[in-house]
């Protein structure tokens, strides 16, 4: 999970592409045996919106690991 709080301007693909293009670039930089893939990530994703609900909420949510 990630959970990200972004400007309501910004497009979700482009925040996504941005996220899943530096774990890739770091991962391959550390695990250069990761550079023989031709890609790390997948291009589907999700998203949602927290809509009303506290960040805490979502937080404690993310990091109980009975939810998944």
């Amino acid at each position: 999970h990630l959970f990200v709080e972004i400007h309501p301007t910004d497009a979700i693909f482009q925040v996504i592409k941005a996220f899943k293009g530096r774990s890739s670039n770091y991962l391959r930089k550390e695990f250069p045996e990761l550079k023989k893939l031709p890609s790390l990530w997948t291009s589907s994703y999700f998203f949602s919106t927290a809509g009303n609900v506290a960040a805490d909420t979502i937080e404690r949510y993310i990091n109980d690991p009975h939810h998944g």
